[in-house]
């Protein structure tokens, strides 16, 4: 699995990092950005569920 956080939709509200600290983390300009290249399969459906609770829908999942 891969994600992407859409940085033209990101308001950084920080939701995703709360959750999923080992996935997400904030970028030099302040918004939300996937730190790894690859997500464990033991996270695919945490990382499903932080995408469906986004407020702004700025998680893609490939």
């Amino acid at each position: 699995m891969e994600a992407k956080v859409n940085q033209d939709k990101c308001i950084a509200c920080g939701m995703c990092i709360a959750s999923l600290n080992d996935v997400f983390d904030y970028n030099d300009e302040g918004l939300a950005h996937v730190i790894t290249d690859n997500i464990d399969k033991d996270l695919e459906d945490e990382v499903r569920d932080v995408a469906d609770g986004c407020p702004v829908g700025a998680i893609e999942i490939k």
